[in-house]
């Protein structure tokens, strides 16, 4: 079970920000992955875009059954095409999150062993023997 974060030190209106930034403590890309999956789900759209307009141009150009036919097959293999690149983008973007999040975990297990750690009582040195 994971422990509950603590809550973030405030050393200002807007050092803690600062201070995050300059120091890898508090990791932005669990926040900052969300706005890149969706600008990359955007331009996927927009390649999906360009293979409809390539279909109906290749059916307008050619005006013949043949055209629309060969429209078809430009049209589906373009979908398919456009399917598989929504679930790369996605595995890949939930790969970076897994990732970031191991990165969380690990730092918590660090932060539980040190302070296991420093609550051990320290043995004093034993004392000489005399000869």
């Amino acid at each position: 079970m994971r422990p509950s974060k603590p809550p973030p030190v405030r050393r200002g209106t807007g050092s803690g920000l600062f201070w995050d930034l300059l120091t890898f403590e508090h990791l932005m890309t669990n926040q900052v992955i969300h706005l890149i999956y969706w600008a990359g789900l955007g331009v996927i759209a927009l390649i999906a875009f360009g293979f409809v307009g390539t279909a109906v141009g290749v059916a307008w150009r050619e005006g013949q059954f043949m055209g629309i036919l060969l429209a078809v097959g430009v049209l589906m293999g373009g979908f398919l095409v456009v399917g598989a690149l929504i679930l790369l983008w996605r595995s890949f973007c939930e790969l970076y999150v897994a990732l970031f999040r191991l990165s969380d975990d690990l730092h918590a297990i660090r932060q539980a062993t040190d302070a296991e750690y420093s609550a051990r009582p320290v043995a004093p040195p034993p004392a000489p023997r005399a000869k």
